[in-house]
């Protein structure tokens, strides 16, 4: 036994709280967020009843992934009409460039806060080349 696998290994919880298991060694009827999201399921507010860690190899740290049971979670609450409608005005103000109010098929780059033409605007006084 390694002493990554060993330091991962804690199916009690006595050193972390709550079981722990190696990366992808977890037993079955646990799952992750996403792969309860996947089968139509959500946690449904249950606690975390274990953990999935593996070490990081550059520093040294672990990685986490908190695990649900799958015999008490609950299945997705479906989209309203009022909810795809808050969701289709957000992205539509995403896309939206504030400066030149105009509509375009990407989301502006959160980093300029605006549409890459009026971010680096050409310059009309340089010679342009043929």
């Amino acid at each position: 036994m390694s002493a990554t696998w060993g330091d991962c290994f804690d199916p009690t919880g006595t050193r972390y709280g709550v079981p722990a298991y190696p990366w992808r060694l977890a037993p079955d009827g646990l799952a992750t967020r996403r792969q309860l999201r996947a089968q139509g399921l959500r946690p449904g507010g249950q606690p975390v009843a274990a953990q999935a860690m593996r070490q990081l190899r550059r520093t040294g740290g672990m990685r986490v992934a908190y695990l649900y049971r799958i015999d008490l979670a609950k299945p997705v609450r479906p989209m309203t009409s009022r909810k795809w409608g808050a969701l289709a005005l957000a992205m539509l103000a995403r896309r939206t460039c504030p400066t030149c109010h105009v509509i375009y098929d990407y989301c502006m780059p959160r980093s300029l806060g605006m549409c890459v033409l009026c971010a680096y605007p050409e310059p009309s006084d340089s010679p342009r080349s043929a």
